[in-house]
């Protein structure tokens, strides 16, 4: 059985070193210009960039440059001018969903891979064996489709690389082709300026003047007194926000199929998302490849993500019984709460550095999380930077030093919150992670 890529995004050198020292084997990247995140995105910078692609590089890993906005007919005046220079520093393959784009790359680097997008919303094998026929040698697939559906496109065209998410956000829209927060803030998503509009906080109201069946409407937490209608057609509402996406628990299943390339959604996340995740599903694809049974409690150690709730989306319409058992009996045990960086080591004293990211205490088990493997321990001692003992750090915005055994930084800390005092954890602002 080969072993798959595991893909990790990238809105950052940060975020790229994290990803490889914690198991991932290629990164994506996008310039704001031409690809959908141009929020928190470092790779505009063309010395940030040539880093970035040197870096995978000499570690014998893959860097893909993410291409893949819906251009109006200036960007794709201005797209080949753009991209030689960009060309030049030999990023593996380029990520495209533009017809238009992929012809021009075509006509000019013809030795260039091109990797499609999701945004292209590839759901059959047909529609794969077409984009094979003009070039392009690996399709990500569309994350609605099913884990039955994916066999069969990679069945009907076995000669193309089959990529499919398997983390992350997902849209209340198909695979991302959203117009919500165009609408209201004249931003576009399909140009890369997504707010993220299907997140904000919405109130529901029952209708009552000059209504005729059940209709409701939508009040935007910013704008209070604006009523919009929802709208519901045959195949819903498209006005919600949705879970977020972990299907660690099919991995092993995709991998028997043959998917070439495992992906993770969140270039615009933290080091620590991306620690989490790829150390995560690195484990799983490596338990997959050498025929070790899914261990499920990597789904716990994903609960301490900042998310909205996780769904394994459209792979499975209707879990099965052990799938109900994994979510209930290891979802929360294990569950823990990211609290701050390992930013420096005074191996003299056997102290470390930490930032603060939220509330810890002297007394908590902690978890040390690094690419070497991770420690459970219980923090004994914190002192602030001037040196003076304290009990409890209470979060984000503090800096303090604590006895730990570590050699190095770069480790990140989370707090277990299945103790005596995990009831304590509502009262914990958590940091978007």
């Amino acid at each position: 059985m080969k072993t798959p890529e595991l893909l990790a995004p990238a809105g950052s050198l940060a975020m790229l070193n994290t990803a490889f020292a914690f198991g991932a084997t290629a990164v994506y990247a996008g310039q704001p210009r031409y690809s959908l995140r141009v929020r928190n995105n470092d790779f505009g910078n063309l010395e940030v960039l040539r880093e970035g692609i040197d870096t995978a590089h000499a570690q014998g890993k893959n860097f893909y440059l993410v291409s893949n906005i819906f251009p109006h007919g200036a960007k794709t005046r201005t797209y080949v001018k753009d991209m030689e220079p960009v060309i030049a520093l030999k990023p593996d393959a380029l990520i495209m969903s533009d017809p238009g784009l992929i012809m021009l790359v075509r006509e000019n680097w013809p030795d260039m891979p091109i990797h499609l997008s999701v945004q292209a919303n590839t759901v059959n094998g047909h529609a794969a064996k077409f984009w094979r026929s003009v070039g392009v040698s690996r399709v990500i697939l569309s994350r609605e489709l099913s884990l039955d559906e994916i066999e069969a496109v990679r069945q009907d065209c076995p000669e193309m690389e089959i990529e499919v998410f398997i983390h992350g956000a997902l849209c209340i829209a198909y695979s991302g082709r959203c117009l919500l927060s165009g609408y209201f803030n004249h931003r576009d998503p399909n140009q890369g300026t997504c707010t993220n509009s299907c997140r904000w906080d919405y109130k529901v109201a029952q209708a009552t003047e000059d209504a005729t069946g059940d209709i409701y409407l939508l009040e935007e937490g910013n704008r209070p007194g604006e009523w919009m209608p929802i709208e519901e057609d045959m195949h819903g509402t498209y006005i919600l926000n949705s879970k977020d996406l972990r299907a660690i628990e099919h991995v092993q299943r995709l991998t028997e199929m043959g998917i070439d390339s495992f992906k993770i959604e969140g270039r615009t996340k933290s080091p620590y998302y991306v620690a989490r995740t790829a150390q995560a599903y690195r484990r799983a694809i490596d338990d997959a490849v050498a025929g070790r049974p899914f261990n499920p409690e990597l789904m716990g150690h994903l609960e301490g993500l900042a998310n909205r709730g996780y769904t394994d989306g459209f792979y499975v319409r209707h879990p099965d019984k052990d799938h109900q058992n994994y979510l209930r009996g290891f979802s929360l045990s294990g569950r823990s709460l990211y609290v701050g960086n390992v930013v420096e080591v005074d191996q003299e004293k056997q102290l470390v550095k930490i930032e603060a990211k939220n509330r810890f205490a002297v007394g908590d088990k902690l978890e040390i999380i690094q690419p070497s493997g991770n420690t459970d321990l219980v923090l004994e001692e914190i002192f602030s930077t001037k040196g003076e003992p304290m009990r409890v750090v209470p979060g984000a915005g503090y800096t303090v030093w604590a006895k730990l055994p570590l050699s190095s930084n770069g480790a990140f800390l989370a707090r277990y919150t299945t103790q005596d005092n995990a009831s304590k954890l509502e009262q914990i602002p958590i940091m978007e992670a």
